[in-house]
C-alpha cells in the first residue's frame, strides 16, 4: 500500500485554497462553445479535519459512457465521498463536450483517453489532458476512473490493471469486482500518465456506452467503499456488509469473432462461466435461409460481450478468458 500522504493543512487547486474540514466545488473552466459560453466541469472535494490520502475519483472521460457517471454520482449522493480522514476529488463528468451530446470523443474528433498527457499548445483535448495532468493529477495518491464498454459492447464488471503493477494488483483484491483483467497500459491513455507519475490508479469498466445497468453501478460504488476502507478513509456509518465477491483475476483471454455477417441473437450474458461447445449465439441472415450456430472453443468467463443486433464477419463479439490465476 502506497503511504504518501498529499493531505496538508491547505490544498490548493485550480487558484483555489481549501482548508481541512471544508466541502468546496471548484469550476474548472476548460474552454467557450461557439456561442463564448464557459464550459466548467465541476470538481467537488470533500476534506476531512483529519489529514490523509487525497483519492481522486473521475468518469465520463469519454462522453458517453453514462454508468461510470452513475457510479460516482452514487459516491456523491451516498455522501460516501466524505471522508474520515484524507480528501477525496470527485470528477462526475470530465469529457463534458461528449457528455452533452452523448459522444465518445472530444470536438476536435479526439479521444482524450489517447492524448494524456497533453500538451499546453495542442488540439482541444489535448490541452484539456494538459491541464488536468499538471492542474488536478499531481494532488492524488491514488486514482479510481469509472468506465463502460464502447459502442453496443457490454462489459461485465471488471477491474483492468498492468500485470507488473503490484500496488494496482493489491487494490484490485481490495476492490474485489467481479473480474480483474491483466491489461497493458495504452500509450496516451490516462492509467498510462498515472503509472508513470507512480500514482496508483485502477479502471474499472462495467456495462455499456449509452446505458445505465444498476448492478454495475453497485459493483462500483461497493467497491470504492472498500478501497476507502482499505485506506481508513470510511465513515464509519457505512457497513461493510455486503455482497462478498469472488474476484477472479483473468491473465488470458480472447475475442470470438463474427464467422459470417447478419442478425446475432446472443445466447448468454456477459459474466457467465460457459464450457467448451457451449452454444454462444447465433447469426442468422434475414431471409431465413442461413443459421450459424457460434460456440465456446474454450472453458470460460465470457467478460464482455457484443449486443449489436447485427454483426458484420470478423466483428468482435464475444471477449472470454482462457487463462485464470488465484480466486481471491
Amino acid at each position: 500500500m502506497v503511504n504518501s500522504e498529499k493531505s496538508s493543512d491547505i490544498l490548493e487547486i485550480l487558484g483555489e485554497q481549501v482548508p481541512l474540514g471544508v466541502s468546496k466545488t471548484i469550476n474548472f473552466n476548460i474552454a467557450n462553445l461557439y456561442t463564448s459560453t464557459k464550459v466548467e466541469i465541476p470538481i467537488i472535494i470533500e476534506r476531512s479535519k483529519e489529514p490523509g490520502p487525497v483519492v481522486l475519483i473521475t468518469a465520463g472521460i469519454h462522453g458517453d459512457e453514462v454508468n461510470g457517471v452513475e457510479v460516482v454520482r452514487q459516491v456523491i449522493s451516498k455522501k460516501v465521498n466524505k471522508p474520515y480522514k484524507g480528501t477525496i476529488i470527485c470528477i462526475p463528468v470530465l469529457n463534458v463536450f461528449g457528455f452533452l451530446t452523448m459522444n465518445r470523443y472530444f470536438p476536435d474528433g479526439r479521444d482524450l483517453n489517447r492524448v494524456f498527457p497533453g500538451s499546453k499548445n495542442g488540439s482541444l483535448a489535448s490541452r484539456f489532458a494538459y491541464q488536468f495532468t499538471n492542474e488536478i493529477l499531481p494532488h492524488a495518491d491514488y486514482c479510481l476512473d469509472f468506465h463502460t464498454g464502447g459502442g453496443s459492447r457490454f462489459n461485465a464488471p471488471q477491474i483492468r490493471v498492468a500485470s507488473d503493477n503490484k500496488t494496482g494488483l493489491e487494490l484490485a483484491t481490495v476492490f474485489k469486482a467481479p473480474f480483474t483483467l491483466l491489461s497493458k497500459n495504452l500509450e496516451g491513455s490516462y492509467r498510462a500518465t498515472c503509472a508513470k507519475k507512480n500514482i496508483p490508479i485502477l479502471l474499472f469498466e462495467g456495462g455499456k456506452s449509452q446505458n445505465n445497468n444498476k448492478e454495475v453501478a453497485i459493483e462500483g460504488l461497493h467497491g470504492v467503499i472498500r478501497i476507502l476502507d482499505y485506506l481508513g478513509m470510511l465513515q464509519p456509518e457505512f457497513s461493510l456488509h455486503i455482497s462478498e465477491n469472488i474476484n477472479i483475476l483473468i491473465t488470458k483471454s480472447t475475442w470470438i469473432r463474427a464467422k459470417f455477417s447478419g442478425l446475432l441473437h446472443i445466447k448468454v450474458a456477459s459474466g457467465a462461466k460457459v464450457l467448451k461447445g457451449d452454444r454462444l449465439a447465433t447469426i442468422t441472415d434475414p431471409y431465413g435461409k442461413m443459421r450459424h450456430v457460434m460456440k465456446a472453443q474454450n472453458e470460460g468467463y465470457i467478460i464482455n460481450v457484443n449486443e449489436a443486433p447485427i454483426v458484420y464477419k470478423g466483428d468482435a463479439i464475444f471477449h472470454i478468458s482462457t487463462a485464470l490465476g488465484d480466486e481471491n
